[in-house]
């Protein structure tokens, strides 16, 4: 199946194209701050152009669903949505968690967990982990809560990846820090072939957090 699949969750943006039949996996990848609107839908142009694809031609569009920055959430929902109705073809949204984890579990073979860790702004983080052959389902829920609340998990086969380790004063692999693309739509084949998709309207952001208008004071 062809999927084309967008990350907007952190200040790094991410399209990728994969089909495995067509043994097409690309993916363009950049920290861009505040350039999310600008920059998705060309880089998405781009790769169609670069294997002579049409939207037309895609069976499936994915998007990073959260947890994220709320507003990068939101340009990829629209954007999936708006390509989703052009395309009369179904939504898959990804944990963006999730892709996180498949990214660190494929960088460390003998990981058997991938403890993740988002920085949520506001004196909090994102936080779940997932196990090697679950990662449709987390071992831990999806939640935000302080970092001195994380119970860090140990071990030699633990994984860790996200940019909020960094709150914790907590070093990981610069490459495991932003989740991708590339494995959003890999997570999304495999639930477009369990049947887990929406239709374009059903294509929203999770945030997890749903207070947005709480100043930093007022985070314990």
């Amino acid at each position: 199946m062809t999927i084309l699949a967008f990350d907007a969750s952190t200040e790094a943006l991410s399209v990728a194209l994969y089909d495995r039949k067509r043994a097409i996996d690309e993916a363009c990848f950049e920290i861009a701050p505040r350039e999310h609107a600008n920059k998705l839908l060309p880089l998405a142009q781009g790769l169609l152009d670069r294997h002579g694809l049409a939207l037309s031609d895609l069976e499936a569009l994915a998007f990073a669903r959260g947890p994220g920055a709320f507003t990068g959430l939101r340009i990829a929902a629209g954007l999936v949505q708006g390509l989703a109705i052009g395309a009369s073809c179904p939504v898959v949204p990804v944990s963006t968690l999730a892709a996180l984890a498949a990214r660190a579990l494929a960088a460390v073979p003998g990981a058997a967990y991938a403890q993740i860790v988002q920085d949520a702004r506001m004196g909090e983080i994102y936080t779940a982990t997932f196990a090697r052959n679950a990662l449709a389902v987390p071992r831990t829920a999806e939640r935000v809560i302080a970092p001195q609340d994380l119970a860090i998990e140990t071990g030699g086969d633990v994984v860790r990846a996200g940019n909020g380790w960094a709150l914790l004063d907590i070093t990981i692999d610069s490459d495991l820090m932003y989740p991708h693309a590339r494995d959003v739509a890999h997570l999304a084949a495999a639930a477009w072939a369990r049947g887990e998709t929406l239709s374009a309207e059903q294509a929203v952001p999770v945030y997890v957090r749903d207070d947005v208008a709480r100043k930093p004071a007022a985070v314990r």
